[in-house]
């Protein structure tokens, strides 16, 4: 019987700890129903009710993921805004055309510059020539 006693006392105490250390690193804004300090107040004075309470109401619900996720109709996106994973510039269309416009305006900005300075060299060589006879 005192072996069955101690046995029990060393399960409470484990699963104290565990309760108590899974309280201390879980965020404040993540704890259920009560503030952080008073679930770990509850978790040590009032064992082995203590951490019951914290599992099963304290404890912050994780989401479950995988085969064991519930699917529930209508939760998901419509298929227009659902998020898309994003496209490598390379592999974007809209991208691409844009690009190419770029590339234009950018060759019609310089041939327009080229252009302004052949007329502003030819100006100035003019002017050079008119010099000289004056």
């Amino acid at each position: 019987m005192i072996r069955l006693y101690g046995l029990l006392f060393l399960i409470d105490l484990v699963v104290l700890v565990i309760a108590l250390i899974d309280c201390l690193s879980t965020d404040e804004h993540e704890v259920r129903n009560l503030p952080k300090i008073a679930w770990v107040f509850i978790i040590l004075l009032f064992s082995p009710v203590g951490w019951i309470a914290w599992f099963a109401a304290g404890r912050p619900q994780r989401a479950r993921t995988g085969a064991g996720a519930s699917w529930r109709a209508g939760s998901g996106f419509p298929e227009a805004a659902r998020p898309r994973p994003p496209v490598a510039p390379d592999d974007d269309p809209e991208f691409l055309r844009g690009l190419a416009q770029s590339r234009r305006e950018d060759q019609d900005l310089l041939s327009r510059w080229e252009a302004d300075l052949r007329r502003r060299e030819e100006q100035l060589r003019e002017r050079e020539q008119e010099k000289p006879e004056q």
